[in-house]
Parts: C-alpha cells; sequence; structure tokens
C-alpha cells in the first residue's frame, strides 16, 4: 500500500502510488506477550476503535517463538508472566519456551486477535505529524518491499532487545578454533550436542538454563563465568497454586495466585534492598546446602555486588546444582586469555577443550524494536527522553511504549501499561482531543529509569529513556505503585496536554540536546 496520498510533511514520499495508506485508529507493533495484551485490551475496552498488530516475523510469540535452546523456559512464575484476563493453568508454575509459545498462540487465537496481526511487517520508521495529528508508519515486508499505514495512536510493545543479534565480545584466537561457536539466541535447529564437551561462556539466565539442559545427554559441560551470579533454586510446581485450584473457584483461585507471587516477589525485592547483607547470605548459604562441602561455593555463586543490582538466575528444582553434584557439569570462574584450536585458554592458564562453545554473553538492547520516530521532522532522542508514568516519552504525542519490570514478571507492566493506554485514548474522545502529549517542566532534574548493573543495561544505557525526579515522571519497579497510578489514578494531570489537532504543536523541548545529567 505504497503511496504518495496523504503523506504527512514530515514523511518522506515512498512510490508513486494513488492508493491513501490504510489507516487505524491505533497500530501496536509487536505480537509477543505486551502485544497480544495490547489487542486484549484494546478490542474490550475500546470496542469501537479500529487497530492493527504489526509483526516483524511471521509468527505471534515474540521471545518465545525467537528462543529455541535447549531447555529454554520462564525465569519468573506463569501466574504472574501469564495474563491477567486469561490465567495461566498449567501445573508447572516454572514453564518451558514451547508450553509460553502455545499459550500465548492460543490465547490470541481464542480471543480473535491473531486475526488483527499482520505478519513479515518489521516496523522501520514512524513519522508525527502535528497538522494531520496522526503518525505515518512505513514497515519493510518479507519481499523487501515497503508498506505505509497510518494511525492516530502507536503503541510499542517490541521489547527491548534486538532479535537480529545478541551481544557477542571478541576474544582473541576465536578464528582458530576447530569447533562449533554458537550463540543461544540463534540456535541451529540441526545442532545435536549429545555425546559432546561444551563450554558455556557467561552466568546470567541463559547459561543456568543451559547448562543443566545440555549436561542431559552432553559428554561434559562447563559454565565459564567470568564472576558469579546469584542462583536461587525453587520448585517448578507451585504446591499453594495447586492446591488453590483443587478446592477454590477458578477465579478466585486465580486471583489468590496472582496476588500471592506479587507480594512475594515485592517483599523479596524490597528485603534485598534494605537489608542486602542478610539477603546475600542467606541465597549463598541454600547454594552451600545444595552442593556440599565439595563445591567452592564462596568463588563460584558469591557475586561481588549486591542481590539484585543484577537479576537473580533461577534453577527450578535445583536443576543447576543437581548437574554439578553429578559430575556432568562444572563452573569455572576466570577470564579468557585466547581461543586455541581445541578449546579456550584462560588467564589462569587452564585450558578448557571443547567441541561447542556456546556464547551464552546476553542481549543486545534495542529500543522500540529499531523503529525510528520523528515528530514533525525532527528526530525523536529516546535516550534524552524523560519516561512518563513509565508508559509515554516526554514531547512525543499520542504514543506509548512497554518496558516491562526487571524485578518481576513483564507482563504484569504490559497488562498495567495497555489498559492505561485505553484509557487515555477513551478520555481523548471524551475531551474532543486529537492528540495528547506528556510536557516535561523545564526545572525538573532527571536520572537513570533502570538502575542495575547488568553490562546489557550500562551497554544501553545512552539509549534507555530516563526519569524525572518527581511523579508523574517516576518510574517504577513496584507493581502496586503502577496499578495505583496507572489503573486508578486520574488520566488528567498538570503533564498531560490535549490538543484538537487544529494546530502544529510546539516543538520537542526534551531531545534537544540539552546536559543529561541530574540538571539536564
Amino acid at each position: 500500500m505504497s503511496s504518495t496520498a496523504a503523506v504527512p510533511d514530515s514523511a518522506e514520499p515512498l512510490t508513486a502510488n494513488p492508493v491513501a495508506p490504510e489507516h487505524f485508529d491505533v497500530l501496536v507493533v509487536g505480537a509477543g506477550l505486551s502485544g497480544i495484551s495490547a489487542g486484549w485490551h484494546l478490542q474490550t475496552k475500546c470496542p469501537a476503535k479500529t487497530f492493527a498488530i504489526l509483526e516483524g516475523r511471521q509468527a505471534i510469540g515474540g521471545t518465545w517463538d525467537l528462543f529455541r535452546y535447549p531447555g529454554v523456559r520462564s525465569d519468573s512464575d506463569m501466574h504472574t508472566l501469564g495474563f491477567g484476563f486469561r490465567p495461566w493453568r498449567g501445573a508447572r508454575a516454572i514453564a518451558d519456551g514451547p508450553a509460553i509459545l502455545r499459550y500465548v498462540q492460543d490465547t490470541a487465537r481464542e480471543y480473535g486477535i491473531d486475526r488483527r496481526v499482520r505478519f513479515g511487517h518489521r516496523v522501520t520508521r514512524a513519522a508525527w505529524s502535528s497538522v494531520e495529528a496522526r503518525w505515518t508508519v512505513d514497515a519493510s515486508l518479507a519481499d523487501e518491499t515497503t508498506t505505509r499505514l497510518t494511525c492516530n495512536f502507536l503503541y510499542a510493545c517490541s521489547g527491548y532487545y534486538d532479535y537480529a543479534e545478541g551481544h557477542l565480545p571478541r576474544w582473541p584466537g576465536m578464528e582458530r578454533y576447530r569447533g562449533r561457536i554458537v550463540h543461544p539466541q540463534h540456535w541451529p535447529g540441526d545442532l545435536d550436542p549429545a555425546g559432546q564437551r561444551i563450554v558455556v561462556i557467561g552466568s546470567g539466565a541463559t547459561a543456568v538454563t543451559l547448562v543443566p539442559a545440555l549436561a542431559a545427554t552432553a559428554a561434559h559441560v562447563t559454565m565459564l563465568q567470568r564472576s558469579p551470579t546469584y542462583v536461587v533454586s525453587r520448585p517448578s510446581e507451585d504446591a499453594v497454586a495447586n492446591w488453590l485450584h483443587r478446592w477454590l473457584p477458578g477465579r478466585l483461585a486465580d486471583g489468590a495466585i496472582r496476588w500471592k507471587n506479587v507480594l512475594l516477589g515485592l517483599g523479596f525485592y524490597a528485603l534485598a534492598q534494605h537489608r542486602p547483607d542478610a539477603t546475600r547470605r542467606a541465597i549463598v548459604r541454600l547454594a552451600r546446602r545444595q552442593l556440599g562441602p565439595s563445591h567452592d561455593v564462596e568463588r563460584h555463586f558469591t557475586p561481588r555486588y549486591d542481590p539484585w543490582d543484577q537479576r537473580l538466575c533461577l534453577a527450578p528444582d535445583g536443576d543447576l546444582f543437581a548437574a554439578l553434584r553429578s559430575g556432568s557439569a562444572a563452573v569455572v570462574t576466570d577470564e579468557i586469555e585466547t581461543f586455541t584450536e581445541e578449546g579456550v585458554r584462560l588467564k589462569s592458564g587452564q585450558v578448557l577443550r571443547a567441541d561447542l562453545v556456546v556464547t551464552a554473553t546476553g542481549l543486545k538492547l534495542q529500543l522500540l524494536g529499531g523503529m525510528r520516530l520523528t515528530v514533525d521532522g525532527v528526530p525523536v532522542d529516546a535516550g534524552a527522553s524523560i519516561s512518563y508514568k513509565g508508559v509515554m516519552y516526554s514531547d512525543v504525542p499520542n504514543f506509548a511504549a512497554v518496558f516491562g519490570y526487571i524485578n518481576a514478571s513483564w507482563t504484569l507492566k504490559s497488562d498495567l501499561a495497555a489498559g492505561y493506554v485505553c484509557r487515555l485514548i477513551n478520555r481523548m474522545d471524551a475531551r474532543g482531543a486529537r492528540w495528547c502529549v506528556p510536557r516535561r517542566g523545564a526545572a525538573m532534574g532527571s536520572e537513570p529509569a533502570i538502575r542495575m548493573s547488568s553490562g546489557y543495561f550500562q551497554r544501553a544505557s545512552a539509549i534507555l529513556p530516563r526519569q524525572g525526579t518527581k511523579k508523574p515522571w517516576r518510574f517504577h519497579q513496584n507493581y502496586l505503585l503502577d496499578l495505583l497510578v496507572l489503573r486508578f489514578g486520574a488520566v488528567d494531570d498538570a503533564a498531560l496536554e490535549f490538543g484538537p489537532g487544529t494546530r502544529r504543536a510546539a516543538p520537542l523541548r526534551a531531545h534537544a540536546g540539552k546536559p543529561r545529567g541530574k540538571s539536564s
């Protein structure tokens, strides 16, 4: 549907085509957990609005369709990772990737959301025109052509990392290595780890998941980490949840289980923040109990940072510890000096021979799926913007984006954000407004919105939106606070400007290259 007709002044024309772009009230970008949640909320709470979901891949599921490495699973419980409108009813609270993918796809099918998805539409650019009070959205198609659509409101549900590539450091000698090097984000379908000597580089959630799964058939697996990570064991089945489902009506049980897990998560996080030393000792003590005296827990499972300065890793049913106890896997804490023809030589001089090296070295962050935003021809610098209620960007009209919790399940935030977007759209209709935009006060300072020391957040600090120093510009990592703000708080406030679309909105103010320090 490429066209030059009805193109705002800030959008470049594509091909000469007299057909106007297809128009929607709302365009959602991404058909993973957040996008399906957005679809349900829109058709339930804004039933008169037209919308479509643009998905760059050829399937629903997002992360759970992309990741296919052995053992892939959730790292938070499914009773909170599942949708609030269609609770998870599986027996296993820590579910594997295929089960989660089926759940997302079944949800989309059950509610007819799958019929709203435009597959193979990778959004590359969105341009807002204040004259038209609408977005013009360009998407690349699978056949390398480009299509154009327009919408009144744009909602980004595309996650926060680059689907095309993960983070891969370059170590000396990699070209000499005669074995196979694989990144988990692109696990080959023909790879059989059975009988192989494997080195997994990394200590994050992916490595902790991979090691026990590979160890089940490999000759031996070594998890090579530069520094330790906190690893917590918990049962894969939630005994209380399963008991409640047996004895209570479904809806009542679902609500009780969800709130139980939300409050337990918030309580543990608060404890870690206020009593980090005690929390550290407890986690390390549990790891020592799992592994016994033959393992050096101080060296391999006692991080230098406090709990929740980085995400904790989950070992369902203690599977990682079981693999280490059995001898089918081992942990080495050291740094790589160079790859050799047969494996990896460490700075200590130790050589790890390997038929296969798996680089579980983390994600590469990418906001908005790589989509470029402009407002009246001015590029939006997300790293210089201030997050409004953790959902919108300062000075960007009719736009919202999901960024889930780093200390709880992603879907808790995406459900709240989708509900808020619907409330905002309905409020605009009630006011007769065609646009709304958060306006940051000139005197308000800013600071990082994500306070984690994880490498992938540090590498991407320049592109992440910031938070303000007071409400409503705070970026909460707390479901209860967000519930009060997004579901029960007033939509109208002094920071949110509404307009009829009959004049050009004020130009961007927060993206003009101001300093990014406390006084920015």
